[in-house]
C-alpha cells in the first residue's frame, strides 16, 4: 500500500556490512532525481526503529505504509532471527519519496534481518546508522523480553520505547516500569484509551464516589482502571474489570456513552507516539498502579 505521488527505488543484499549499506543508500540517493532533475530532499525528523519479530513483521509493514509522509525519518526494521545457522545481517533498502514541487521530500527504509548472534547484539548494528542529533524511537513489536542483551542495549540507545501491551502474552508492567528511568516508554494500548479518560475526566468530581467497573480487552481495561484508581485516589482493587472486545465503562447502574474514537488505523495511533518526546508520568503512574 503506498500514497499517491510515493515512488520507491530498492536495493537488497545478503551477508552485508554497515559500510555497504551506508554506500547503498547515498547510490540511491543520487539515483532518485533521475536525469536532469533537482536532487530530492532528504527530510528526516528522527530515526525511527521497530524491533520486529517475524510474526509481526506483515502487520508493522502495513502499518508504516500507512504512515505515508507524516514523519518523514529513517526507519529501520530489525527482524530478528537467532535460530538461524549462520551469522550474518541481510539488508533490504527503500527509498521513498513523495513530491513538493519540482523535488521529492524522500525517507530512507532500511530492513535488516539479524540472523544467528547478530540478533543478541543490535547496538553495534544500529547505532552507525542513526541520525546524529535527531531523537531516536523504537517501536517493539509484541512482548519485550525484559532483561535480555537485546532489550538492554537498544533501551540503552534509543530515547523512546512504543510498546502496545495488548500484544504481550502477560502484563508485565513491573518489569516495564523499572525502565521507565532509563528510556522514555509510551504504549499504544494507552493511546486506545485516550478518548475515554478525556470524558470520564469531565465526571470530575463526582465520579469519585461512584461504583466504577470496567470492561474490554486486558491491557487496555487494566490501564484503564489504574489510571482512575491513582488520579481519584482509590484502591484499584475496588473497581472491578470485565473481560470485552472493547473498552466499556459502568458508573454505578448506568453505561458511559461510548465516546468516539480519536484514531482509526495502527497507523494513526503510531503516528501520535511519535509526535510525543517527553516522558508520560500519568501514564507511568498508572503502569505503577497496574503492577
Amino acid at each position: 500500500m503506498t500514497s499517491a505521488g510515493l515512488t520507491e527505488t530498492d536495493w537488497s543484499g545478503e551477508g552485508v556490512t554497515i559500510g555497504k549499506i551506508e554506500r547503498e543508500l547515498a547510490r540511491l540517493r543520487d539515483e532518485s532525481a533521475g536525469h536532469g532533475s533537482q536532487p530530492n530532499l532528504r527530510t528526516s525528523v528522527m530515526t525511527h526503529i521497530a524491533w520486529v519479530p517475524a510474526r509481526w513483521q506483515a502487520a508493522a509493514e502495513e502499518t508504516l505504509a500507512g504512515m505515508a509522509e507524516r514523519h518523514p525519518s529513517r526507519t529501520l526494521l530489525l527482524v530478528p532471527r537467532p535460530e538461524a545457522d549462520d551469522d550474518r545481517l541481510d539488508a533490504q533498502l527503500s527509498l521513498r519519496c513523495f513530491p513538493v514541487g519540482a523535488r521529492g521530500v524522500c525517507g530512507e527504509v532500511i530492513e535488516l534481518e539479524l540472523r544467528g548472534r547478530r540478533a543478541v547484539a543490535p547496538a553495534s548494528i544500529v547505532e552507525p546508522l542513526l541520525i546524529s542529533d535527531l531523537p531516536v524511537f523504537c517501536r517493539w513489536r509484541g512482548e519485550p523480553p525484559f532483561g535480555a542483551a537485546e532489550f538492554v542495549q537498544m533501551v540503552a540507545v534509543v530515547d523512546r520505547l512504543v510498546v502496545d501491551s495488548e500484544e504481550w502474552d502477560e502484563l508485565r508492567y513491573s518489569e516495564l516500569a523499572q525502565v521507565f528511568d532509563r528510556v522514555a516508554v509510551s504504549d499504544i494500548a494507552w493511546r486506545r484509551a485516550e478518548a475515554w479518560r478525556f470524558e470520564l475526566a469531565k465526571r470530575w468530581p463526582a465520579i469519585r464516589e461512584q461504583r466504577i467497573s470496567v470492561r474490554g480487552p486486558r491491557a487496555e481495561s487494566t490501564l484503564l482502571r489504574a489510571w482512575l484508581a491513582a488520579r481519584l485516589g482509590r484502591d484499584a482493587e475496588s473497581i472491578t474489570v470485565e473481560p470485552g472486545p472493547e473498552l466499556g465503562v459502568r458508573l454505578d447502574d448506568e453505561d458511559f456513552p461510548q465516546p468516539r474514537p480519536l484514531y482509526a488505523t495502527p497507523s494513526d495511533l503510531l503516528s501520535a507516539e511519535l509526535d510525543q518526546f517527553t516522558r508520560d508520568r500519568i501514564y507511568e503512574e498508572a503502569v505503577r498502579t497496574a503492577a
